[in-house]
């Protein structure tokens, strides 16, 4: 049916994938259409099987998940990939989320939560919270610039605009962005909007990130 989530499992351990294919297939509105134990073998069958979401778990021999992602958002038609890793900050997801993943969990994630993240990335929307990329980032400070680095596409966003992207990096919510600048919620999300545009990103997050590697929000210590 049109309107099931096709998900692709990629894990190394086969028990993993065989706990995630139960889980995934409990549900009505998606099913596992494939699986791989590696990302080298993810991105071959991923090529050839068509699929809306990948589970990806990022420490895997031969190739990982984060080479494996980047390689995948490079398909003229990208699946969403959620990263799963053991560690919280974790600098394999750190650099998966710059290799273009929209999500972010740990292992140990409560299905019912595993499940909702599934929906929420293929509807669009990424699953790891700004505050969480934020805690990533800054744990990984030495890797970012310490003076702005300027990009031709920020140069296009107007001052608002660039206002609101300072407080998407810093972790505020759209609520919170509304009452700062007293503006409805939904002007705040057409501002979000005309940034991913103008920048070319997916989502919030990948937002979070440029926020951090252009200079424009600074690490705290």
């Amino acid at each position: 049916m049109d309107d099931v989530i096709r998900v692709f499992l990629v894990d190394d351990q086969e028990l993993v994938r065989a706990g995630f294919t139960m889980l995934v297939d409990s549900q009505a509105d998606m099913r596992v259409v494939g699986q791989a134990g590696d990302g080298g073998e993810a991105v071959e069958k991923i090529q050839v099987t068509a699929c809306d979401v990948v589970l990806m778990d990022v420490r895997m021999p031969r190739l990982d998940g984060v080479e494996a992602t980047r390689r995948l958002q490079s398909l003229p038609e990208a699946p969403k990939v959620i990263v799963l890793t053991t560690f919280d900050l974790d600098e394999y997801a750190f650099a998966a989320i710059k290799a273009g993943a929209a999500g972010f969990l740990l292992k140990n994630t409560p299905p019912a939560d595993l499940l909702s993240a599934i929906r929420q990335v293929h509807s669009g929307d990424a699953v790891v919270s700004p505050s969480t990329t934020k805690r990533l980032l800054e744990h990984f400070a030495g890797a970012l610039p310490d003076t702005e680095t300027e990009r031709p596409d920020l140069a296009e966003l107007t001052a608002r605009e660039r206002e609101v992207l300072v407080e998407v990096a810093r972790g505020l919510s759209n609520t919170e962005i509304a009452k700062l600048f007293t503006l409805s919620e939904a002007t705040v999300k057409t501002h979000i909007g005309r940034i991913l545009a103008k920048t070319g990103l997916r989502d919030r997050v990948a937002l979070v990130v440029l926020g951090y590697e252009t200079g424009l929000v600074r690490p705290t210590k």
